[in-house]
């Protein structure tokens, strides 16, 4: 009996080594491109500012299709729009070694010691839809956010046969999309005869665009266009319009969403400047899989952009 009990040990002690390196971390995980454990070199991180936004979930699936025509581990995590939980989501990706970290920032500012100590274990960063403020970035895959807000501008102008008062819903603050979408709509605004009565943060939500819409709508009633500076807020400044009776001003959103399209064919929304991003999330794993294998990459990808009108819509 004796001379069995070391075999056993060993054998127990081998299933345990098993079982840990078999052992996956947080996060969703697409891809056959695994080594020991799941993670190294092979495995991308994928940081995401939330998943409860339908833009960001198309982000997600078109990196996850990528991942799996390229081979690639993909490791997906969700900051909930909560900057503190996004650096501890990186940091979590770099104690796995991944081989790259795609990220779209909650925060273009707090994300900046992140990116920081990515680089400092020597791992790739390309940014997704939104810029970070320092650090070393690798590639920024992104529409040209301003291009975009002056083309959200240009549309209400031609709209409203360039009179009348308009207001600006904004996005996260401290956003690179809120900021260029906000300068690039403004710097166009000012080129016109619309007056831009009134601008407020309503974080990229739909909730509470319907409420700072109420809102605004007590101050100032006396409205004829509205930008959103993404499509969830067009749509709850649209319920807002709606319940005070006002079913002439023209919104424009921003995203090209699906229930965004919708409303636009049913004649509620009047546009939206449409992105795409499946798309980007795929240019993201690819750029990231080129990085994996030393090959070079563009240091700027932008998305196009297109305006989606109800005559295009259908």
């Amino acid at each position: 009996m004796s001379m069995h009990k070391p075999r056993i040990a060993l054998a127990a002690l081998a299933l345990a080594l098993l079982a840990a390196c078999s052992s996956q971390g947080p996060g969703d995980q697409a891809g056959p491109g695994k080594d020991q454990g799941g993670q190294g070199n092979q495995a991308v991180g994928l940081a995401l500012s939330t998943q409860n936004n339908p833009f960001f979930v198309a982000l997600k699936k078109g990196a996850e299709d990528a991942a799996r025509e390229a081979g690639v581990q993909l490791i997906v995590v969700d900051a909930q729009d909560d900057s503190a939980k996004q650096i501890a989501n990186v940091e979590d990706l770099i104690q796995k070694h991944v081989g790259a970290l795609l990220l779209n920032p909650t925060d273009s500012a707090a994300l900046v010691g992140a990116v920081e100590e990515a680089n400092r274990a020597g791992i790739p960063v390309i940014t997704l839809d939104r810029a970070v403020d320092g650090g070393k970035v690798l590639s920024h895959i992104a529409s040209d956010n301003r291009a975009g807000g002056a083309t959200a501008a240009r549309f209400l102008k031609t709209a409203l046969a360039d009179h009348g008062n308009v207001i600006e819903l904004e996005g996260v603050p401290g956003t690179s999309a809120a900021r260029e979408r906000g300068e690039g709509f403004e710097t166009e605004l000012a080129n016109s005869s619309l007056k831009l009565i009134a601008r407020q943060p309503a974080n990229f939500d739909r909730a509470q665009a319907m409420s700072v819409t109420e809102n605004l709508l007590q101050a100032h009633p006396d409205v004829q266009g509205l930008f959103a500076q993404n499509d969830e807020m067009a749509l709850g400044a649209l319920r807002a319009l709606d319940g005070a009776g006002k079913h002439d001003v023209v919104v424009v959103g921003f995203d090209g969403t699906p229930d965004a399209l919708d409303a636009i064919k049913q004649g509620k929304l009047a546009a939206t400047v449409a992105q795409q991003p499946e798309l980007m999330g795929q240019l993201g794993v690819q750029t990231a899989a080129k990085a994996l294998h030393g090959q070079p990459v563009d240091a700027k990808v932008v998305v196009p952009l297109k305006l989606v009108t109800r005559e295009a819509a259908h």
